[in-house]
């Protein structure tokens, strides 16, 4: 899911090339674009924008799905870096917009995008989640992140897609909104699509169901002009019972299965959060960590082991079943958070991002950029693991982009 935050980025510049990229600063905001001699020729592929972007997740499925993204707009700097990292290995011609989406004109953006109201085929974007979620503290639209859901309505007024497509947190459905009423901010969003010519769908869709190996939840509304046809994808996968009783569905992927083959990684240097590691398969482990680890069993929690004493179980309560969470090998992980990083299945440590990148089924070609906090550490902005956490994954957002290009499809014939 995208990142964002009310500040800009204060860094002034004039021209510069970054990772084979120009980027040049037009008002507030830095646009970032593939230099004009290596800028891929327009194709026929059908042609989206992405909002909120944040590591891209969203962004590599629905490029795997068919279509060609023309503009990234995106607050989180180190976010940022690594969308244009992957724009420049990939050779895409993706232009990415660093800067606050709510000073952002849809008009510079479909100037840079080179696309006209009612051309583009989709706006898709995951805006901040804190706000719903139902482990925060869902202030609703008392928090100003939640306004930010709204943006995605205003960029579909201008461009008018022909599809729309948002994830969230399934807490948004009873979110209260200033009357305090369940449901209230999800239904002023649907109205707001309603109000601009759209018939929307939702439906909670589990990750694990496509492929992923995490037992991840999230809500995706998918709107479009008149009368709405879009079909959800099907599930892929299921639960190993239910696989042998369902026809062609496959067994849930396992995090054991996605961790396979990565090998030793790196030891986190103390006080460093910069690597010159592509792979990002770093441990961030503390050495005082390693005993409490040691003592979790696979699958489980640290305050379970209710026979430890409280100084190794750090004073728990019986509700932290996340914290402290050790992955199982034969079964799919649980929602990676951003403020916890889970345990290997198997070893004393923490994953390293790059294992949370397999888990949320990135293609191991992907690139992060940005700090690698320690485990206990913090710094500004997004650390490589927030960046996977937030983000959706890449799997599922292929199929949805695939029953979204199907869809469109169908309307041309």
């Amino acid at each position: 899911m995208g990142t964002h935050n009310v500040s800009l980025c204060q860094t002034e510049l004039a021209t510069k090339k970054t990772c084979g990229i120009i980027a040049f600063r037009l008002t507030n905001f830095i646009f970032e674009a593939m230099p004009a001699t290596k800028k891929k020729p327009r194709n026929n592929l059908p042609k989206a924008i992405s909002l909120f972007s944040g590591a891209g997740g969203m962004d590599v499925g629905v490029r795997q799905a068919g279509f060609e993204v023309l503009t990234c707009v995106e607050w989180d700097p180190y976010c940022c870096q690594t969308l244009r990292r992957n724009i420049a290995s990939e050779h895409q011609s993706t232009t990415v917009i660093e800067g606050d989406i709510r000073e952002v004109d849809p008009k510079e953006v479909a100037k840079i995008s080179g696309v006209r109201p009612k051309t583009l085929d989709l706006l898709f974007g995951g805006p901040p989640c804190q706000t719903f979620s139902l482990i925060g503290k869902q202030r609703g639209l008392k928090d100003e992140r939640g306004l930010l859901l709204f943006q995605m309505a205003r960029f579909a007024e201008f461009f008018q897609p022909r599809v729309v497509l948002l994830e969230q947190v399934k807490g948004l459905l009873s979110a209260k909104g200033e009357k305090g009423m369940r449901g209230e901010v999800f239904q002023h969003f649907l109205s707001d699509l309603e109000r601009i010519g759209y018939v929307p769908k939702w439906r909670v869709l589990l990750a694990a169901d496509y492929g992923v190996p995490q037992k991840r939840e999230r809500l995706f509304v998918v709107a479009t002009r008149g009368v709405n046809g879009f079909n959800f994808p099907e599930p892929t996968h299921t639960s190993d019972d239910a696989a042998h009783q369902l026809f062609g569905l496959q067994p849930h992927t396992s995090a054991g299965d996605a961790l396979k083959g990565l090998g030793k990684p790196h030891p986190k240097i103390k006080g460093q959060t910069i690597y010159d590691n592509h792979q990002s398969h770093v441990d961030v482990t503390p050495e005082r960590d390693r005993e409490r680890i040691a003592q979790v069993p696979e699958g489980s929690y640290l305050a379970a082991q209710t026979h430890l004493s409280i100084e190794l179980r750090r004073g728990l309560s019986p509700k932290d079943t996340t914290k402290y969470l050790r992955a199982h090998r034969k079964k799919p992980s649980n929602t990676l958070r951003c403020g916890e990083i889970f345990y290997h299945p198997t070893q004393n440590r923490y994953l390293t991002p790059r294992e949370y990148m397999r888990i949320h089924g990135y293609p191991d070609s992907y690139q992060l950029c940005g700090p690698i906090r320690s485990r206990t550490g913090t710094v500004k902005n997004l650390d490589q693991h927030r960046q996977v956490a937030n983000s959706v994954p890449p799997p599922l957002a292929k199929s949805l982009g695939a029953a979204i290009k199907a869809y469109l499809h169908e309307q041309d014939i």
